[in-house]
């Protein structure tokens, strides 16, 4: 074998090698291979197995140095080489093919899957600005609720402007706010509240109607906004009071109950705002529950001040029946308000109800209001009564309950005229009650009357000193009088 031979066989011994592993890995890759591409895979491989026999062929022929023509084994190797190369390029286009087809395909996908994350970011988007409405809305609803819970436990005016300017100006996003009421004599709204300023200028506000942002707003019953009351001219007419807060954003709206105006409630930023239409509907829902709560303080101030003058005017009236009273005995006179001054401080000193006395003192007025109906020829009688007589003057309690009984204001006065005659061993009159069976009102009251009447001259004896009063009134305890009342009586008085 000549130099040139052996180089030859060696250099096609890796050829080999290479080729069976190809064929193995075509072999392995077979199943995998798409059917429409299967024939040509199985051709690819054959060609693979007749380079593999081509080269072993050609070994043996240099090995064996048979006589045969290498010329032929040569074509045949480049033929195979070719048809190796076509199916190769030919794979390769269909590869290359499926690729672009593939790289289309993704492609789409990706521009679909771009569209829907683009979708997806807007539904998200349109989500969270849903959800911010609906914690805003629901803050609202919160916020509402807070103030009608101020308007239901405080009817105190001032302290439920201040307390819903509080809630209600952060909610809003506003630096500061104001409510004007309006005085209905002068026709101009005067400085109800404020929060949130940092001078005390606002406090001195005095607009007419119809003039400023405040009066339009009142007057026009319309929100009034001014983007920047600083740029002139513009109708906000106080700058002059608010020149150190450096407020620029201004809104109005007017306060309206039962369709009459109760004042505005103004409120100012210090920067630019603009409000959308649902912080609008927020801020007039804000100013109805405003004008509730103004409207609801008023009428109990106006029903508070009426019941105290129908309480004076019902208080003067039973006064007159007494002084009446006193007009027909003029030895009397001063009797009634002394002994019911009297009442009152024992009832006091027994810790009788506030809202009680009240009731006693009307009660000890009116001790006497059923002798009304006691003729004068027996009330002025100055020697002593007959039995006919004493049974009429005896009449006077049940004729002061038949009298005050139909009066409802009364009724509650009623135990000193009618039981102030009861004794405690149950020998009063009119009906003979005994002990805790009395109203307690009805038994300070008839020592204390006993007192008073003592103490005091009439046209048939002298005054009595104080202590043969006490004594007197002290041997009638038990008897009379409530023992357990005759001492807290004496120390009392």
């Amino acid at each position: 074998m000549t130099p040139s031979q052996l180089l030859s066989t060696i250099l096609v011994i890796p050829g080999i090698i290479f080729l069976s592993v190809a064929a193995r890995l075509c072999v392995q890759t077979w199943r995998q291979v798409p059917l429409s591409l299967a024939g040509k895979w199985q051709a690819l491989t054959g060609l693979i197995l007749f380079f593999i026999a081509g080269y072993l062929f050609f070994i043996v022929i240099q090995v064996r140095q048979l006589v045969f023509p290498v010329e032929i084994v040569t074509g045949l190797v480049f033929l195979g080489g070719s048809l190796f190369v076509f199916l190769v390029i030919s794979l390769s286009k269909l590869t290359i093919a499926k690729v672009r087809d593939a790289d289309k395909e993704i492609l789409r996908s990706n521009t679909a899957l771009v569209q829907k994350n683009t979708e997806l970011e807007r539904e998200i988007v349109a989500r969270l600005e849903a959800e911010g409405r609906a914690k805003a809305r629901l803050q609202h609803l919160t916020t509402l609720h807070g103030i009608d819970l101020v308007i239901t436990a405080s009817l105190d005016l001032r302290l439920t402007m201040k307390l819903f300017l509080e809630q209600t100006v952060s909610q809003l996003g506003m630096d500061a706010g104001a409510i004007l009421l309006l005085n209905p004599h002068t026709q101009t709204l005067d400085h109800g509240a404020d929060w949130g300023f940092e001078g005390m200028g606002i406090r001195k506000s005095r607009v007419r109607l119809g003039e400023g942002g405040a009066g339009i707003a009142a007057y026009e019953r319309r929100i009034v906004h001014i983007a920047d009351i600083t740029e002139l001219p513009n109708p906000f007419v106080r700058l002059e009071l608010l020149q150190h807060e450096k407020f620029i954003a201004y809104y109005a709206v007017p306060l309206i109950a039962k369709g009459q105006v109760k004042g505005v409630f103004e409120i100012f930023s210090r920067q630019r705002f603009e409000a959308d239409p649902e912080w609008s509907d927020f801020f007039e829902a804000l100013a109805i529950q405003a004008a509730i709560a103004i409207d609801n303080a008023t009428l109990f101030r106006k029903l508070q001040e009426s019941n105290i003058e129908l309480t004076l005017a019902y208080d003067t009236t039973i006064e007159g029946w007494a002084k009446a009273l006193e007009l027909r005995d003029s030895e009397t006179e001063g009797h009634t308000q002394r002994v019911a001054e009297l009442t009152l401080r024992v009832a006091c000193a027994l810790g009788i109800r506030e809202d009680e006395l009240d009731h006693v003192r009307r009660g000890a007025l009116l001790h006497d209001i059923g002798k009304m109906a006691v003729p004068d020829s027996v009330l002025m009688n100055a020697g002593p009564l007959t039995k006919e007589e004493q049974q009429i003057m005896r009449q006077h309690p049940a004729f002061a309950f038949e009298l005050l009984s139909p009066i409802h204001y009364l009724r509650p006065a009623l135990d000193i005229p009618y039981c102030h005659h009861e004794w405690w061993d149950g020998t009063g009159y009119p009906r003979g009650l005994k002990g805790e069976q009395i109203p307690l009102a009805a038994r300070i009251f008839s020592i204390a009357d006993t007192w008073d009447a003592l103490i005091s001259a009439r046209r048939y004896r002298e005054a009595w000193p104080p202590e043969k009063v006490a004594a007197h009134i002290h041997s009638l305890a038990g008897t009379q009088f409530d023992p357990n009342l005759v001492d807290i009586f004496l120390a009392t008085v």
